[in-house]
């Protein structure tokens, strides 16, 4: 007997017409990046990066963004500290599996799969079971509280849940992908048919339906970033939608109003980082110039723009040059002023320097306030429970 897990709801007027604009400002990303451009490269690593903090940020594993790149690139972290680098570079393997995947359809996606990247997530720690259904109770404790939030199935039936959540994406076509995505995250989060990260497995998977539904650009299709920065919402919402306990017959429709809105903000995001994005570009052009310096620097003074830490070994890498290069580019940087170096030796680092800095003032204070397509949400997810 097929085992019942959360239905996809109903679409409101107000749900398509939100639904309508996602896939408007998907499809000009796409016209945009269409033409390769210099600073491309560096954007999607960003996305990447900040996908990977975010949602590990929600579990409490805090990193700093130029750490999580570090992870996309094998670099040491210059702040985080061992287990919480163990878990970000976790992430990212995981991570990085789901975009490798994002060009086969949904006919290899199954409960194995799933296992697998749950090992790849946390294979570092045998203790939390990596890789295998739980074989007893979960429960879910909110630590500002003290008291237990959510009590998850019974753990005899999660195999069968969980092959009705791998049915449920292969034969939901006719669904839109994103509404398909989020449901998926729902379902895999509600069953939390593993000891420990379900979570990130829910938003891993959720990510993972969209990339094989040819949505476009998935580096930039992730809310996980959106997530990670708006936790106490989405906490809030997946309270609303459980009510303490596993039950799919409860309504999912606020669940997938959430993920529009996370859907349309971070699309408004990820359009307003283009747009900036070409502007520093035509910026960093003239500094090259002014300062003669190779080209191949412009990676290094975008990544510093954003506020990251440069180090030589992770600009070495990137930039395809000896050790000698690198070194004599990073100099370079610093004697003009554009990068300000810290600390010597292995443990040394740069930061952006003036130029660099007013660059980034005058990018934010160029800034419009990004549109709120659902005005009343908010409000709504701060209500006394």
């Amino acid at each position: 007997m097929k085992a019942s897990i959360y239905g996809t709801p109903g679409l409101t007027s107000e749900d398509r017409a939100v639904l309508a604009e996602i896939h408007q400002m998907r499809k000009e990303l796409r016209h945009v990046l269409r033409t390769p451009k210099r600073w491309q490269g560096g954007l999607r690593r960003s996305a990447l990066a900040r996908a990977i903090r975010g949602s590990n940020s929600i579990e409490g594993y805090q990193v700093a963004v130029d750490d999580a790149a570090a992870a996309l690139d094998d670099q040491e972290p210059l702040s985080a500290d061992e287990k919480t680098f163990l878990e970000i570079q976790g992430y990212r393997h995981a991570l990085g599996y789901v975009l490798a995947m994002g060009e086969d359809d949904y006919a290899s996606l199954n409960t194995t799969e799933l296992c697998a990247m749950h090992y790849m997530m946390l294979g570092h720690d045998p203790a939390k079971s990596p890789g295998r259904f739980r074989k007893g109770p979960v429960f879910v404790h909110d630590d500002r509280t003290d008291r237990v939030v959510y009590e998850g199935p019974d753990a005899a039936t999660v195999p069968a849940l969980m092959d009705s959540l791998i049915e449920s994406i292969h034969t939901g076509s006719d669904v839109d992908p994103v509404v398909r995505s989020a449901m998926a995250h729902l379902n895999l989060v509600m069953i939390h048919p593993f000891r420990d990260g379900n979570g990130r497995m829910a938003r891993a998977l959720a990510t993972s339906v969209l990339t094989r539904s040819d949505i476009g650009e998935p580096e930039f299709s992730s809310i996980e970033e959106w997530l990670g920065a708006n936790t106490d919402d989405y906490y809030a919402v997946l309270a609303v939608t459980g009510q303490g306990a596993w039950n799919p017959r409860d309504d999912a429709h606020l669940w997938v109003s959430f993920n529009l809105r996370a859907h349309h903000m971070q699309a408004q995001t990820v359009a307003r980082r283009v747009r900036e994005a070409s502007a520093v570009w035509e910026e960093l052009d003239e500094l090259i110039a002014a300062n003669s310096l190779p080209e191949r620097t412009f990676d290094a003074m975008f990544e510093a723009t954003l506020g990251w830490r440069i180090r030589r070994a992770g600009y070495r890498k990137r930039a395809d040059v000896e050790e000698q290069t690198a070194t004599r580019d990073l100099s370079a940087l610093a004697k003009s002023g554009i990068l300000v170096p810290h600390g010597s030796g292995r443990g040394r680092y740069y930061t952006a320097g003036e130029p660099l800095l007013r660059l980034r003032r005058a990018q934010r204070e160029q800034r419009a306030p990004l549109t709120d397509p659902y005005p009343w949400m908010r409000p709504k997810l701060a209500e006394p429970r």
